[in-house]
């Protein structure tokens, strides 16, 4: 069902998103998939090895092996990781953004444009090595505030741009 492209432009001769079919549906940069997996690694190897390295020095080499099940997990979230990745992804259409994630329990949020109150851009330092930003959105019902994490600092700018000025000319009527 995804037929989007990761950094996809609007298509020629309409507004994005919109299509016979459906919504064109553009997924996240790679990036951030190599940034998540990253902090896996980072988070979970570490730790596991000074666990096994302590175990091993004071409890026996027996219990050094229980600092494996750590590294299980690794194994585990690795692919996982991929799976949550290829999830997300972004449809502009024409009153509205969508933003879809979410694997086994699937998550489909519609950000009207005339509710946005707030578009920002955000990059942390990792994001910004791996050449990323997240886009935020806020409206006035905090259960609608969205987030698209992995995008092209340009693309989150453009988008940003976009909605802004899209949210402006709907809300121009209330």
């Amino acid at each position: 069902m995804e037929t989007g492209t990761t950094g996809a432009a609007e298509p020629a001769g309409g507004i994005a998103g919109r299509s016979e079919a459906g919504p064109v549906w553009t997924g996240v940069q790679p990036g951030l998939l190599k940034v998540r997996r990253l902090l896996l690694v980072l988070w979970v190897v570490p730790p596991a090895v000074a666990a096994g390295v302590l175990l091993g020095l004071f409890a026996g080499p027996l219990w050094a092996l229980l600092a494996l099940l750590p590294l299980a997990a690794v194994a585990w979230g690795w692919p996982m990781l991929g799976r949550n990745w290829r999830s997300w992804r972004y449809a502009e259409r024409a009153d509205d953004l969508l933003i879809s994630r979410g694997v086994l329990w699937r998550e489909e949020t519609i950000v009207p444009y005339g509710r946005m109150q707030l578009v920002e851009v955000t990059s942390g330092p990792l994001e910004r090595r791996f050449g990323l930003s997240s886009l935020q959105l806020h409206t006035a019902a905090a259960a609608t505030d969205a987030t698209i994490p992995g995008l092209v600092p340009a693309e989150a700018e453009r988008l940003r741009d976009r909605l802004t000025e899209l949210g402006e000319a709907r809300s121009a009527g209330l």
